[in-house]
Protein backbone atom coordinates (compact mmCIF):
# COMPACT_ATOMS: atom_id res chain seq x y z
CA UNK A 1 0.00 0.00 0.00
CA UNK A 2 1.36 3.50 -0.91
CA UNK A 3 2.38 5.54 2.10
CA UNK A 4 -0.03 8.00 1.79
CA UNK A 5 -2.68 5.34 1.84
CA UNK A 6 -1.62 3.94 5.12
CA UNK A 7 -0.68 7.33 6.80
CA UNK A 8 -4.47 7.99 6.00
CA UNK A 9 -5.84 4.83 7.09
CA UNK A 10 -3.82 3.74 10.01
CA UNK A 11 -4.99 -0.21 10.11
CA UNK A 12 -1.79 -0.42 8.60
CA UNK A 13 -0.07 0.22 11.66
CA UNK A 14 -1.82 -2.26 13.98
CA UNK A 15 -1.44 -4.79 11.52
CA UNK A 16 2.12 -3.85 11.95
CA UNK A 17 2.08 -3.83 15.68
CA UNK A 18 0.04 -6.54 15.87
CA UNK A 19 3.09 -8.73 14.37
CA UNK A 20 4.99 -8.27 17.34
CA UNK A 21 4.19 -9.68 20.93
CA UNK A 22 1.90 -7.69 23.00
CA UNK A 23 4.12 -5.36 25.14
CA UNK A 24 2.75 -3.52 28.53
CA UNK A 25 2.90 -0.73 27.10
CA UNK A 26 3.28 1.63 24.30
CA UNK A 27 5.91 4.75 24.58
CA UNK A 28 6.17 6.89 21.87
CA UNK A 29 9.62 8.93 21.68
CA UNK A 30 8.75 12.81 21.45
CA UNK A 31 10.89 15.39 19.86
CA UNK A 32 8.54 17.56 18.51
CA UNK A 33 10.05 17.65 15.08
CA UNK A 34 7.87 16.40 12.06
CA UNK A 35 8.83 12.52 12.22
CA UNK A 36 7.88 12.23 16.07
CA UNK A 37 4.91 13.96 15.55
CA UNK A 38 3.54 12.14 13.00
CA UNK A 39 4.15 8.83 14.89
CA UNK A 40 2.50 10.31 18.05
CA UNK A 41 -0.63 11.60 16.08
CA UNK A 42 -1.08 7.81 14.36
CA UNK A 43 -0.58 6.15 17.84
CA UNK A 44 -3.26 8.60 19.34
CA UNK A 45 -5.64 7.87 16.26
CA UNK A 46 -5.92 3.87 17.04
CA UNK A 47 -5.36 4.64 21.04
CA UNK A 48 -9.08 3.26 21.29
CA UNK A 49 -8.07 0.34 19.69
CA UNK A 50 -4.88 -0.30 21.59
CA UNK A 51 -4.99 -3.13 24.64
CA UNK A 52 -1.98 -1.59 26.17
CA UNK A 53 -1.41 2.36 27.87
CA UNK A 54 -0.36 4.74 25.32
CA UNK A 55 2.26 7.61 26.35
CA UNK A 56 4.79 9.56 25.53
CA UNK A 57 8.72 10.75 26.34
CA UNK A 58 10.12 13.65 25.45
CA UNK A 59 14.19 14.59 26.07
CA UNK A 60 15.33 17.63 26.59
CA UNK A 61 19.46 17.37 25.89
CA UNK A 62 19.65 21.31 26.70
CA UNK A 63 22.04 21.83 24.25
CA UNK A 64 19.93 24.71 22.40
CA UNK A 65 19.05 27.86 23.84
CA UNK A 66 15.30 27.12 22.74
CA UNK A 67 15.23 23.49 24.19
CA UNK A 68 12.90 24.87 27.19
CA UNK A 69 10.39 26.19 25.10
CA UNK A 70 10.42 22.62 22.77
CA UNK A 71 9.38 20.91 25.59
CA UNK A 72 6.75 23.07 26.10
CA UNK A 73 5.36 22.83 22.81
CA UNK A 74 5.71 19.23 23.18
CA UNK A 75 3.31 19.17 26.19
CA UNK A 76 1.30 21.13 24.85
CA UNK A 77 0.57 18.84 22.07
CA UNK A 78 0.11 15.77 24.20
CA UNK A 79 -2.50 17.09 26.28
CA UNK A 80 -4.44 18.03 23.18
CA UNK A 81 -4.12 14.20 22.20
CA UNK A 82 -4.66 13.11 26.01
CA UNK A 83 -1.28 11.21 25.34
CA UNK A 84 0.61 11.61 29.01
CA UNK A 85 4.00 12.70 28.70
CA UNK A 86 7.11 12.34 30.54
CA UNK A 87 9.81 15.11 30.37
CA UNK A 88 13.46 13.88 31.15
CA UNK A 89 16.30 16.18 31.21
CA UNK A 90 19.72 14.95 30.72
CA UNK A 91 23.34 16.21 30.00
CA UNK A 92 24.13 15.53 26.73
CA UNK A 93 28.08 17.36 26.79
CA UNK A 94 30.35 15.13 24.83
CA UNK A 95 33.35 13.45 26.92
CA UNK A 96 36.87 13.71 25.91
CA UNK A 97 37.16 12.10 22.08
CA UNK A 98 33.16 12.00 21.73
CA UNK A 99 31.18 13.55 19.27
CA UNK A 100 28.39 15.82 19.88
CA UNK A 101 26.17 13.28 18.00
CA UNK A 102 27.11 10.52 19.75
CA UNK A 103 26.84 12.43 23.25
CA UNK A 104 23.97 13.47 22.71
CA UNK A 105 22.20 10.19 21.05
CA UNK A 106 23.84 8.41 24.54
CA UNK A 107 22.47 10.45 26.99
CA UNK A 108 18.97 10.36 24.97
CA UNK A 109 18.79 6.40 25.26
CA UNK A 110 20.06 6.72 28.29
CA UNK A 111 17.05 8.23 29.34
CA UNK A 112 14.77 6.21 27.57
CA UNK A 113 16.23 2.64 28.92
CA UNK A 114 15.93 3.77 32.55
CA UNK A 115 12.49 5.23 31.77
CA UNK A 116 11.02 2.02 29.81
CA UNK A 117 9.21 -0.31 32.55
CA UNK A 118 9.96 -4.29 31.80
CA UNK A 119 8.23 -5.20 28.47
CA UNK A 120 7.04 -1.65 27.09
CA UNK A 121 8.07 -0.62 23.49
CA UNK A 122 9.67 2.20 22.91
CA UNK A 123 8.75 3.82 19.35
CA UNK A 124 10.73 5.92 17.29
CA UNK A 125 9.98 7.78 14.37
CA UNK A 126 12.91 6.72 12.09
CA UNK A 127 11.93 6.13 8.43
CA UNK A 128 12.94 4.84 5.55
CA UNK A 129 15.33 8.11 4.51
CA UNK A 130 16.83 7.63 7.94
CA UNK A 131 17.94 4.03 6.83
CA UNK A 132 19.08 5.03 3.75
CA UNK A 133 21.35 7.54 5.68
CA UNK A 134 23.03 5.05 8.46
CA UNK A 135 23.55 2.77 5.55
CA UNK A 136 25.55 5.10 3.85
CA UNK A 137 27.22 6.54 7.10
CA UNK A 138 27.87 2.88 7.83
CA UNK A 139 30.08 2.71 4.22
CA UNK A 140 31.83 5.16 5.01
CA UNK A 141 32.72 4.00 8.19
CA UNK A 142 33.63 0.77 6.25
CA UNK A 143 31.44 -1.40 8.17
CA UNK A 144 30.67 -5.21 7.38
CA UNK A 145 27.18 -6.69 6.51
CA UNK A 146 26.34 -6.44 10.48
CA UNK A 147 26.92 -2.32 9.96
CA UNK A 148 25.25 -2.28 6.95
CA UNK A 149 22.11 -3.90 7.86
CA UNK A 150 21.22 -0.59 9.00
CA UNK A 151 18.52 -0.57 11.90
CA UNK A 152 16.11 -3.29 12.36
CA UNK A 153 12.70 -2.70 12.72
CA UNK A 154 12.53 -4.41 16.74
CA UNK A 155 15.39 -5.00 19.18
CA UNK A 156 15.58 -5.32 22.42
CA UNK A 157 16.16 -2.20 24.79
CA UNK A 158 16.97 -1.98 28.71
CA UNK A 159 13.90 -4.17 30.18
CA UNK A 160 11.84 -3.74 26.95
CA UNK A 161 11.85 -3.43 23.02
CA UNK A 162 12.90 -0.42 20.49
CA UNK A 163 10.35 -0.60 17.72
CA UNK A 164 10.71 1.44 14.22
CA UNK A 165 7.02 1.03 12.88
CA UNK A 166 7.87 4.05 10.24
CA UNK A 167 11.10 2.28 8.47
CA UNK A 168 8.89 1.42 5.31
CA UNK A 169 8.03 5.17 4.73
CA UNK A 170 9.82 7.98 3.33
CA UNK A 171 10.38 11.54 4.70
CA UNK A 172 8.68 13.32 1.79
CA UNK A 173 5.63 11.11 2.71
CA UNK A 174 5.43 12.10 6.23
CA UNK A 175 5.97 15.54 5.33
CA UNK A 176 2.79 15.65 2.58
CA UNK A 177 0.80 13.85 4.93
CA UNK A 178 1.63 16.10 8.15
CA UNK A 179 1.09 18.73 6.07
CA UNK A 180 -2.34 17.85 4.11
CA UNK A 181 -3.62 17.52 7.87
CA UNK A 182 -2.30 20.92 9.54
CA UNK A 183 0.39 19.53 11.71
CA UNK A 184 2.36 21.75 13.58
CA UNK A 185 6.04 20.72 14.27
CA UNK A 186 9.40 22.19 15.69
CA UNK A 187 11.84 22.75 13.00
CA UNK A 188 15.23 22.01 15.11
CA UNK A 189 17.84 24.55 13.26
CA UNK A 190 20.65 21.78 13.90
CA UNK A 191 19.22 19.33 11.75
CA UNK A 192 20.30 21.52 9.09
CA UNK A 193 23.84 21.83 9.89
CA UNK A 194 26.09 20.14 7.40
CA UNK A 195 28.89 20.12 9.58
CA UNK A 196 27.72 16.77 11.18
CA UNK A 197 27.99 13.74 8.52
CA UNK A 198 24.27 12.85 9.06
CA UNK A 199 23.09 16.45 7.79
CA UNK A 200 25.60 16.31 4.97
CA UNK A 201 24.40 13.28 3.70
CA UNK A 202 20.77 14.60 3.96
CA UNK A 203 20.66 17.70 2.77
CA UNK A 204 23.90 17.06 0.21
CA UNK A 205 24.56 13.28 -0.80
CA UNK A 206 21.24 11.72 -0.64
CA UNK A 207 19.40 14.66 -2.98
CA UNK A 208 22.40 14.08 -5.53
CA UNK A 209 21.64 10.52 -5.51
CA UNK A 210 18.00 10.97 -5.91
CA UNK A 211 18.69 13.17 -8.76
CA UNK A 212 20.94 10.35 -10.14
CA UNK A 213 18.11 7.63 -9.69
CA UNK A 214 14.46 8.08 -8.58
CA UNK A 215 14.00 6.23 -5.56
CA UNK A 216 17.59 5.75 -4.33
CA UNK A 217 16.40 5.85 -0.51
CA UNK A 218 14.15 2.99 -0.94
CA UNK A 219 16.96 1.41 -3.00
CA UNK A 220 19.77 1.31 -0.45
CA UNK A 221 17.41 0.63 2.56
CA UNK A 222 16.55 -2.29 0.16
CA UNK A 223 20.02 -3.06 0.19
CA UNK A 224 20.12 -2.20 3.99
CA UNK A 225 17.59 -5.46 4.57
CA UNK A 226 19.44 -7.84 1.76
CA UNK A 227 23.00 -6.75 4.26
CA UNK A 228 20.62 -7.81 7.65
CA UNK A 229 19.69 -11.63 5.68
CA UNK A 230 23.40 -12.02 5.08
CA UNK A 231 24.43 -10.99 9.07
CA UNK A 232 21.96 -13.33 10.00
CA UNK A 233 23.52 -16.56 8.05
CA UNK A 234 27.17 -14.87 9.07
CA UNK A 235 25.91 -15.38 12.76
CA UNK A 236 24.30 -18.80 11.87
CA UNK A 237 27.21 -19.84 10.48
CA UNK A 238 29.72 -18.70 13.24
CA UNK A 239 27.34 -20.36 15.86
CA UNK A 240 28.50 -23.24 13.94
CA UNK A 241 31.74 -22.83 14.05
CA UNK A 242 31.84 -22.07 17.72
CA UNK A 243 30.44 -25.40 18.53
CA UNK A 244 32.48 -27.45 20.63
CA UNK A 245 35.10 -24.60 21.16
CA UNK A 246 33.63 -22.47 24.01
CA UNK A 247 35.80 -23.57 27.39
CA UNK A 248 34.04 -21.49 29.02
CA UNK A 249 31.98 -17.90 29.00
CA UNK A 250 34.66 -15.67 27.54
CA UNK A 251 36.96 -18.62 27.09
CA UNK A 252 37.73 -19.72 23.30
CA UNK A 253 39.56 -23.11 22.49
CA UNK A 254 41.68 -22.32 19.30
CA UNK A 255 43.02 -25.84 18.32
CA UNK A 256 38.98 -26.42 16.99
CA UNK A 257 39.61 -23.10 14.96
CA UNK A 258 42.58 -23.45 13.16
CA UNK A 259 41.23 -25.08 10.39
CA UNK A 260 39.05 -22.25 9.55
CA UNK A 261 39.76 -19.93 6.73
CA UNK A 262 40.86 -16.80 7.44
CA UNK A 263 37.32 -15.02 6.67
CA UNK A 264 35.64 -17.41 8.21
CA UNK A 265 37.90 -17.47 11.41
CA UNK A 266 37.44 -13.49 11.64
CA UNK A 267 33.43 -14.05 11.20
CA UNK A 268 33.95 -16.22 14.26
CA UNK A 269 36.01 -13.73 16.73
CA UNK A 270 33.64 -10.84 15.73
CA UNK A 271 30.57 -12.96 16.69
CA UNK A 272 32.10 -14.29 19.67
CA UNK A 273 33.26 -11.49 20.74
CA UNK A 274 30.22 -9.22 20.70
CA UNK A 275 28.00 -12.40 22.48
CA UNK A 276 30.49 -11.34 24.91
CA UNK A 277 29.30 -7.86 25.28
CA UNK A 278 31.91 -6.53 24.10
CA UNK A 279 32.59 -4.09 20.89
CA UNK A 280 33.92 -5.42 17.91
CA UNK A 281 37.32 -5.30 16.59
CA UNK A 282 38.15 -3.80 13.34
CA UNK A 283 40.09 -5.64 11.18
CA UNK A 284 43.19 -4.64 11.72
CA UNK A 285 42.82 -5.93 15.01
CA UNK A 286 40.83 -9.00 14.39
CA UNK A 287 43.88 -10.36 12.20
CA UNK A 288 46.09 -9.87 15.20
CA UNK A 289 44.14 -11.76 17.26
CA UNK A 290 43.53 -15.16 14.85
CA UNK A 291 47.81 -14.48 13.77
CA UNK A 292 49.36 -13.50 17.40
CA UNK A 293 47.23 -15.02 19.92
CA UNK A 294 45.43 -17.89 18.08
CA UNK A 295 49.24 -18.94 17.71
CA UNK A 296 50.32 -18.63 21.38
CA UNK A 297 51.83 -21.50 22.49
CA UNK A 298 52.48 -22.46 26.03
CA UNK A 299 52.91 -19.64 28.76
CA UNK A 300 53.31 -16.69 26.33
CA UNK A 301 51.26 -14.02 27.05
CA UNK A 302 49.81 -12.62 23.88
CA UNK A 303 47.35 -9.25 24.09
CA UNK A 304 45.53 -7.42 21.68
CA UNK A 305 43.34 -4.41 23.16
CA UNK A 306 41.17 -1.77 21.51
CA UNK A 307 39.28 0.30 23.32
CA UNK A 308 36.50 -0.85 25.54
CA UNK A 309 37.66 -4.52 25.22
CA UNK A 310 41.14 -6.95 24.96
CA UNK A 311 41.58 -10.26 24.00
CA UNK A 312 44.47 -12.51 25.66
CA UNK A 313 46.14 -16.06 24.88
CA UNK A 314 46.89 -18.67 27.41
CA UNK A 315 48.13 -22.29 26.64
CA UNK A 316 45.82 -22.46 23.41
CA UNK A 317 42.92 -20.72 24.61
CA UNK A 318 41.46 -17.15 24.08
CA UNK A 319 39.98 -15.01 26.86
CA UNK A 320 38.12 -11.86 25.83
CA UNK A 321 37.38 -8.93 28.37
CA UNK A 322 37.02 -5.84 29.37
CA UNK A 323 40.16 -3.88 29.89
CA UNK A 324 41.10 -5.14 33.43
CA UNK A 325 41.31 -2.36 36.53
CA UNK A 326 44.63 -2.13 37.74
CA UNK A 327 45.22 -3.52 41.36
CA UNK A 328 46.56 -0.53 43.67
CA UNK A 329 50.36 -1.06 44.17
CA UNK A 330 51.28 -2.77 47.74
CA UNK A 331 47.55 -3.15 48.86
CA UNK A 332 47.28 -4.80 52.11
CA UNK A 333 44.49 -4.53 55.06
CA UNK A 334 44.18 -5.84 58.36
CA UNK A 335 40.76 -8.18 58.68
CA UNK A 336 38.89 -9.23 61.49
CA UNK A 337 36.59 -12.12 59.16
CA UNK A 338 33.66 -9.77 60.08
CA UNK A 339 31.20 -9.21 57.54
CA UNK A 340 32.17 -8.86 54.08
CA UNK A 341 35.87 -6.99 52.67
CA UNK A 342 35.42 -5.27 49.43
CA UNK A 343 38.18 -5.80 47.53
CA UNK A 344 40.25 -2.80 45.12
CA UNK A 345 39.95 -3.14 41.30
CA UNK A 346 36.91 -4.93 40.61
CA UNK A 347 37.52 -7.45 42.35
CA UNK A 348 34.77 -8.03 44.44
CA UNK A 349 34.44 -8.98 48.06
CA UNK A 350 35.20 -12.03 50.90
CA UNK A 351 33.38 -13.30 53.67
CA UNK A 352 33.45 -16.33 55.52
CA UNK A 353 31.41 -19.05 56.13
CA UNK A 354 31.66 -20.96 59.90
CA UNK A 355 32.27 -24.88 59.33
CA UNK A 356 33.20 -27.76 61.15
CA UNK A 357 37.08 -29.52 60.90
CA UNK A 358 37.89 -27.50 57.77
CA UNK A 359 38.59 -24.28 56.52
CA UNK A 360 40.66 -22.30 57.95
CA UNK A 361 41.63 -22.18 62.17
CA UNK A 362 38.64 -19.58 63.75
CA UNK A 363 41.33 -18.41 66.36
CA UNK A 364 43.17 -16.63 63.58
CA UNK A 365 40.55 -14.65 63.67
CA UNK A 366 39.94 -14.07 67.25
CA UNK A 367 43.75 -13.37 67.52
CA UNK A 368 43.27 -10.64 64.81
CA UNK A 369 46.44 -11.61 62.84
CA UNK A 370 45.47 -12.14 59.42
CA UNK A 371 46.06 -9.17 56.71
CA UNK A 372 44.92 -9.50 52.92
CA UNK A 373 46.94 -8.60 50.12
CA UNK A 374 47.70 -9.17 46.10
CA UNK A 375 50.95 -11.40 44.85
CA UNK A 376 54.05 -9.02 45.15
CA UNK A 377 56.57 -12.39 43.99
CA UNK A 378 58.65 -14.76 45.57
CA UNK A 379 55.67 -15.68 48.31
CA UNK A 380 55.27 -19.55 49.10
CA UNK A 381 52.30 -21.47 50.44
CA UNK A 382 52.60 -25.33 52.35
CA UNK A 383 48.59 -26.68 50.66
CA UNK A 384 46.61 -28.91 53.17
CA UNK A 385 47.55 -32.47 51.86
CA UNK A 386 51.12 -31.60 49.94
CA UNK A 387 53.39 -31.71 52.47
CA UNK A 388 55.74 -29.65 50.89
CA UNK A 389 56.02 -25.82 50.23
CA UNK A 390 55.65 -24.25 46.88
CA UNK A 391 56.31 -20.63 45.05
CA UNK A 392 52.81 -19.66 44.72
CA UNK A 393 53.79 -19.40 41.18
CA UNK A 394 54.44 -22.66 40.73
CA UNK A 395 50.71 -23.37 42.60
CA UNK A 396 49.01 -20.96 40.13
CA UNK A 397 50.69 -22.73 36.91
CA UNK A 398 49.29 -26.04 38.12
CA UNK A 399 46.01 -24.64 38.43
CA UNK A 400 46.23 -23.10 34.94
CA UNK A 401 45.41 -19.70 36.16
CA UNK A 402 46.39 -17.39 33.88
CA UNK A 403 49.43 -14.73 34.08
CA UNK A 404 47.15 -12.08 34.23
CA UNK A 405 45.11 -13.34 36.63
CA UNK A 406 47.52 -14.51 39.48
CA UNK A 407 48.31 -11.06 41.21
CA UNK A 408 44.46 -10.13 40.97
CA UNK A 409 44.40 -13.39 43.71
CA UNK A 410 43.50 -12.35 47.54
CA UNK A 411 45.61 -13.95 49.96
CA UNK A 412 45.15 -13.99 53.20
CA UNK A 413 48.83 -13.49 55.39
CA UNK A 414 49.17 -15.00 58.98
CA UNK A 415 52.68 -13.85 60.64
CA UNK A 416 54.57 -13.46 56.68
CA UNK A 417 53.00 -16.98 55.80
CA UNK A 418 50.16 -17.51 53.19
CA UNK A 419 47.34 -19.12 54.67
CA UNK A 420 44.90 -19.13 52.42
CA UNK A 421 44.71 -18.16 48.48
CA UNK A 422 40.93 -17.54 47.56
CA UNK A 423 39.93 -19.97 45.11
CA UNK A 424 43.01 -22.21 45.32
CA UNK A 425 44.00 -23.65 48.76
CA UNK A 426 44.66 -23.36 52.02
CA UNK A 427 47.86 -23.44 53.91
CA UNK A 428 48.09 -26.62 56.01
CA UNK A 429 49.44 -25.50 59.11
CA UNK A 430 46.61 -22.99 59.20
CA UNK A 431 44.04 -25.40 58.29
CA UNK A 432 41.45 -26.21 61.32
CA UNK A 433 41.95 -29.81 62.53
CA UNK A 434 39.16 -32.44 63.05
CA UNK A 435 36.09 -31.37 65.33
CA UNK A 436 37.66 -27.95 64.96
CA UNK A 437 35.57 -24.72 64.77
CA UNK A 438 36.76 -23.62 61.21
CA UNK A 439 35.78 -20.64 58.29
CA UNK A 440 35.57 -21.41 54.62
CA UNK A 441 36.71 -18.70 52.61
CA UNK A 442 34.52 -16.99 50.34
CA UNK A 443 35.31 -15.26 46.92
CA UNK A 444 32.50 -13.77 45.25
CA UNK A 445 34.48 -12.13 42.54
CA UNK A 446 32.22 -8.87 41.00
CA UNK A 447 33.16 -7.59 37.58
CA UNK A 448 36.28 -10.29 37.39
Amino acid sequence: MPGSDRLTNPDWLLERLGKLPVPSRYRVAFSGGLDSTVLLHLMASVRERLTVPLDAVHVDHGLHPHSGEWARQCEAVCRRLGVPLEQVKVDARPRLGEGPEAAAREARYRAFVEGLEPDAFLLTAHHEDDQAETLLLQMLRGAGPRGLAGMPEYRPLGKGWLVRPLLALSRSELRGWAEAVGLVWIEDPGNFDTGFDRNRIRHDILPGLTQCRSGAAHAIARSAMHCAEASELLDELATADLEGSEAAPGILAAEPLRTLSPARLRNVLRVWIRLQGLPVPDTANLNRISEEVMSARGDSEPLVHWPGAEVRGYRGHLYAMAPLEPVPKGWQMEWSGAGKLVLPAGLGELSLRPVQGRGLKAELFARGSVSVHFRKGGEHCRPAGRGHSHLLKKLFQEAGIPPWERGRIPILGVRGESAAVAGLCYGEAFVAAVGEAGLELLWNRGRH
